[in-house]
């Protein structure tokens, strides 16, 4: 898989977020600005030291050794995500999932 198909399917999970987030589908659009944020991430650690993860645990290992502030950040998103497994998000969590990944999107990019 190359780049390209990674800001492809990045892409691809950022219009389904704002999609669902559209549609007050909160759980889903955390999902899907979550997805986003990692393929991103994927994305960073195949351009800059040629790994692409497998797995979180693998992507948050690389990450850390690599990339510890962008690490740091990403953590405390995982957890919002996860709680997407058994709870109920609501609009503000959506939207602090979704300013990161436009974030990270514009950071990576710009580089």
């Amino acid at each position: 898989m190359g780049n390209g198909n990674l800001l492809e399917n990045a892409k691809e999970f950022l219009e389904s977020g704002e999609d669902n987030l559209r549609k007050k589908r909160f759980n889903a659009s955390v999902s899907d600005f979550f997805k986003a944020i990692v393929i991103l991430c994927d994305y960073l650690l195949y351009r800059e030291i040629k790994a692409l993860p497998k797995n979180h645990a693998e992507r948050f290992s690389l990450l850390k050794i690599h990339f510890n502030s962008l690490y740091k950040e990403i953590s405390g998103l995982f957890k919002v995500y996860t709680l997407s497994y058994n709870q109920k998000l609501n609009e503000k969590d959506v939207l602090k999932l979704r300013e990161y990944a436009y974030q990270l999107k514009t950071r990576i990019e710009s580089k």
